[in-house]
């Protein structure tokens, strides 16, 4: 299959937010999609899943494997944790020459597992990070390569207006990049959370993000910095701490101890907890003075008012 000049049919497993958009926007050029979402199984949203592929006009099938029958290229698009199942379980129906490129959030030594996984029905493993959210950019958005096949499927992607660069013939190197990087987006996302929960019950908020502001002044402290941000965790606290887990495991695979990485999970994934709990659901706009006094109720910050 990875004969062909063109890319003509595509199944993209994970009908989210990134693979929502990738498929949407293929079958828009012209591409034959096929999508498959585990949530086709629940009743209570199996309707809106329907409706979400008719609208990107891509087909929606009863199961993966149905989902990358006859298709050049396969895209995993699921969550960090079900990354390497979802290969695995593939591995069967899975055809030889067919491209299986794996977005996933996931340690190198997860797609090296999931490219073993699919080592012997002879389709070509992809190594592929997605190195800023989907979807601003939609198609443009970075994506790193690795693999034998890399620059084959760069080739198919590159008409289709992807924004792709190939970094290694090897799997590993694109998804080291992108876990090294996560340290630093996802713990920035996770110090502004925790910075300011703290400062607001001290009513403190403004002068510290004055003081950021003035520290680094080409961030936006002053303006929408801090709402990005924090609603990051808030609507993908879950997502995140699990690729946050992969990234400790990258640490660790090579002797680094993952300290911060694993703070990073407790913050994500604590505040996405703390919201459960009380019963607090994302929604935009988004504000996060709201969602602070939302999770801490029973906060007196009156005697630290300034007078």
């Amino acid at each position: 299959m990875t004969t062909s000049n063109s890319l003509q049919r595509v199944a993209v497993i994970g009908f989210g937010e990134a693979g929502g958009i990738l498929a949407q926007d293929l079958a828009a050029q012209g591409v034959s999609v096929q999508i498959y979402d585990r949530l086709l199984h629940d009743a209570a949203r199996r309707d809106a899943v329907k409706a979400k592929a008719q609208t990107a006009n891509v087909e929606a099938c009863a199961s993966a494997a149905a989902a990358v029958q006859n298709v050049q290229l396969v895209i995993s698009a699921v969550t960090a944790g079900s990354a390497l199942s979802v290969a695995t379980e593939l591995a069967e129906a899975l055809q030889p020459g067919q491209l299986f490129m794996d977005i996933n959030s996931v340690a190198p030594a997860t797609k090296q597992a999931a490219r073993a996984a699919l080592k012997a029905c002879g389709a070509h493993y992809i190594d592929a990070a997605v190195m800023a959210p989907v979807p601003p950019q939609r198609l443009q958005t970075p994506i790193l390569l690795g693999g034998t096949e890399a620059a084959a499927l760069a080739r198919w992607l590159e008409p289709l207006e992807f924004n792709v660069r190939v970094v290694a013939d090897s799997i590993g190197v694109a998804s080291a990049i992108k876990m090294c990087r996560s340290i630093m987006i996802k713990g920035l996302e996770a110090l502004t959370t925790e910075c300011l929960s703290t400062a607001r019950q001290y009513n403190a908020e403004e002068m510290v993000l004055a003081s950021l502001h003035k520290s680094f002044p080409d961030m936006g402290w002053n303006a929408a910095q801090p709402h990005y941000l924090i609603s990051r965790v808030a609507e993908h606290g879950r997502r995140r701490a699990e690729e946050m887990e992969e990234v400790a495991k990258t640490a660790a695979d090579v002797g680094v101890t993952p300290t911060m990485s694993q703070a990073i999970v407790a913050t994500q994934r604590g505040l996405v907890d703390a919201m459960a709990d009380r019963g607090i659901v994302y929604a935009d706009p988004f504000n996060w003075q709201s969602l602070v006094d939302a999770l801490y109720p029973y906060a007196d910050i009156r005697e630290f008012s300034n007078k």
